[in-house]
């Protein structure tokens, strides 16, 4: 039987007079033999239990469920087994009591097919009394008062309503840090506008500096304009470069008129030597504004 290479391969039929070796042999279901493919029915091989082909099932009162008796086993061992593996109580009542519309008057089984969940009231209903005005729906349930988080917004209006001696020592204590925390923020800007009122006093002391020797030195010309070299006045920077340039350049001065650094008002063309100058003069005389 089999091969050199899978001896165990096939097996011979049952039946005396056929014994042929069939490799996908049958096994019957009801006396446990194995025959070939002509002789694996009932009638061909004479099977002796056929008659026991039948099947018996017991409905458990206790999970409404079918118990499929075995005819080669005591029925007594067949319901041990199955109360203690697969009976379960609970499904008594899914099997039994059959779901309904609850919609009065209607006498519809709710099956899987014909249920529809209200988005509103989540109740089944049947299809006939799907829509929200069929089954008279109250609307969408109102939030549960016991809720975590409605318990504790109740909680805390509780708590508000009634004076704590903890909390009014707690907002003293609040209400002193805050009064040190202003101060110190106080004190830290009062000495910032110190140090800024004395650092623009500064500047406007070296400006005034810087223009009174121009004042003085000056040679009897009309105009803010100061010649760095001869101290001759005039009235606008044009001017004062054309000084320069026809009497100064040819000196072998202009290195030293070029070095010197000039600022010139966009409305009125004066320069200033100092920025500050400059500014106070927009100010005071274009009325802060610099655009031409």
């Amino acid at each position: 039987m089999g091969t050199p290479q899978f001896p165990d391969l096939g097996k011979h039929c049952s039946v005396e007079d056929c014994k042929q070796i069939d490799f996908l042999p049958f096994t019957c279901d009801r006396c446990r033999q194995v025959f070939c493919l002509e002789h694996r029915s009932y009638i061909k091989h004479s099977c002796p239990k056929a008659d026991s082909n039948g099947v018996i099932v017991v409905i458990c009162p206790l999970c409404a469920k079918g118990v499929r008796l075995n005819p080669d086993e005591d029925p007594n061992i067949s319901w041990e087994v199955h109360v203690n593996t697969d009976c379960d109580p609970s499904n008594y009542d899914k099997v039994t009591k059959k779901r309904k519309c609850p919609v009065r008057g209607c006498r519809e089984l709710l099956t899987f097919s014909n249920t529809i969940k209200c988005r509103d009231c989540t109740l089944d209903h049947c299809l006939k009394h799907r829509f929200g005005p069929d089954h008279n729906c109250p609307g969408p349930k109102k939030p549960d008062v016991s809720f975590p988080f409605m318990g504790l917004l109740n909680r805390s209006k509780k708590e508000e309503s009634k004076p704590n001696r903890a909390t009014a020592v707690s907002s003293s204590k609040w209400t002193t840090n805050f009064l040190s925390a202003a101060s110190t923020v106080r004190a830290s800007a009062e000495a910032s506008m110190a140090k800024l009122s004395s650092e623009i006093s500064q500047v406007w002391q070296t400006a005034t500096n810087s223009a009174s020797p121009s004042s003085s030195n000056g040679s009897g010309g009309i105009g803010p304009e100061e010649c760095p070299q001869c101290g001759t006045r005039f009235s606008s920077v044009t001017n004062l470069i054309d000084h320069v340039q026809k009497v100064h350049e040819k000196g072998g001065n202009q290195s030293r008129v070029l070095q010197l650094p000039m600022e010139v008002c966009p409305k009125c063309s004066k320069g200033f030597r100092d920025p500050v100058a400059l500014v106070e003069h927009v100010e005071r005389d274009h009325r802060g504004t610099s655009k031409a």
